[in-house]
């Protein structure tokens, strides 16, 4: 494991420093800007210059660059402050599977809207029946000429409510075992016949919806993948989202909490001082450095060339546990004071009670810590695959809680 630059990838972070440092918008220049306004603002500057989508081939908008030298640009922009993003849907996951699927015309015309963020694009998967059963989903696509016609609901889409695109799984072929009847298109957000509604979360935050479809016609030509291939398509949505998901991202971490258990008091004395606090950091931090030296591996391998292993659903499977119940003890150590959600108030302006909040979305997001435990499992460690009942039944014949 090499934790050292080669000579070829300091010079890159060098210009990428540089380059940030002179670019990165002021608070000046975002003053009166919402948050699409603003992340579109730095989107298309990174776009001009040639920062954008780096890893994506020149003529999709993007740089050419290697996946080492994304690794080295992400570390260096998150030294900087800049907006937060609103195209991680779009330049993780729906990209990646434009690239593998979608026509070369196609890509043409979207992909570098997409990299300069002109346009935003979300993913319509999730259902309300389905649960992390992305196969079992229920929305129709029936096919009419040379369109198809859309009718049911999606859930949880998150940015549905600006985006411009989606990409959707839809339910063709009824009669099919549930992975072969699924078909996969992309499709225009206003299209007449799509309603949208923000979900309030806990937080207080909208970021999710719902997505009503009532006569949604796409044509065939925005399919991707053959008739009854998209499951196919999602797995390549599904294995970049989980890469884009990752642990977790920000959030609380371990030198936050460690730092809150040094100022305040348990009982009569610092809470750094009890047993059971020093046992619990303890875990949190071998948990910490665990998933940052996997994240090492990851980025030794990718600086040789080579394809990572399974670090990415090990980070998501551990990370995200771990921020819940980090957030869940800062509250706990600060009794009373942790129901206060007030930036001027709340310890580190709230950071713990925003952690507290989101952090169980993070378990679900991307598949549940049950799927990601399951394919670990299954496909690493290659352990027998759970009992199917459904497995080659015809869709429409699989017994449902109504029948």
């Amino acid at each position: 494991m090499d934790f050292k630059d080669t000579p070829e990838e300091a010079a890159f972070r060098e210009q990428a420093r540089q380059w940030l440092q002179a670019n990165a918008p002021t608070q000046e220049e975002l003053a009166g800007l919402d948050a699409i306004s603003a992340a579109k603002l730095w989107q298309k500057r990174k776009y001009d210059a040639g920062w954008a989508c780096i890893t994506w081939p020149k003529e999709h908008g993007g740089r050419g660059a290697t996946p080492m030298e994304n690794v080295i640009w992400g570390q260096e922009e998150a030294r900087v402050n800049t907006p937060d993003s609103v195209f991680a849907i779009g330049h993780g996951m729906c990209g990646p599977t434009m690239m593998a699927w979608a026509t070369e015309d196609q890509n043409k015309r979207y992909l570098p809207r997409l990299a300069s963020g002109e346009e935003i694009w979300c993913q319509l998967f999730s259902e309300p029946a389905g649960g992390s059963d992305l196969a079992a989903l229920r929305t129709r696509a029936v096919r009419d000429g040379d369109e198809w016609v859309i009718n049911g609901q999606k859930i949880w889409t998150s940015g549905a409510h600006f985006s411009d695109f989606g990409i959707i799984v839809l339910r063709t072929d009824p009669e099919a075992p549930k992975h072969q009847g699924l078909s996969y298109f992309f499709l225009d957000m206003k299209s007449p016949g799509i309603e949208i509604k923000p979900i309030k979360q806990i937080s207080g935050a909208a970021n999710f919806n719902e997505v009503y479809f009532t006569d949604v016609r796409v044509p065939d030509a925005q399919r991707l993948g053959a008739v009854g291939q998209g499951w196919q398509v999602a797995l390549t949505t599904l294995m970049n989202e989980r890469a884009a998901i990752g642990s977790g991202g920000g959030g609380v971490n371990f030198d936050s909490v460690f730092e809150l258990a040094q100022a305040v008091n348990l009982g009569d004395r610092p809470a750094i001082e009890d047993s059971g606090v020093r046992r619990r950091l303890a875990d949190w931090y071998v948990q910490e450095a665990g998933l940052k030296y996997t994240g090492y591996r990851s980025m030794s391998a990718l600086s040789r060339g080579e394809t990572p292993g399974p670090e990415n659903s090990i980070g998501k499977l551990v990370g995200a546990p771990k921020l819940q119940d980090m957030a869940t003890f800062a509250l706990d150590l600060l009794e009373s004071g942790g129901a206060i959600w007030d930036p001027e108030l709340s310890e580190k302006a709230g950071l713990f009670q925003a952690t507290y909040m989101s952090s169980p979305g993070l378990r679900i997001a991307g598949g549940t810590d049950e799927i990601m435990a399951n394919i670990i499992a299954e496909r690493v460690l290659g352990l027998p695959q759970d009992v199917r009942v459904d497995k080659g039944i015809p869709f429409n014949k699989i017994p449902t809680s109504n029948s």
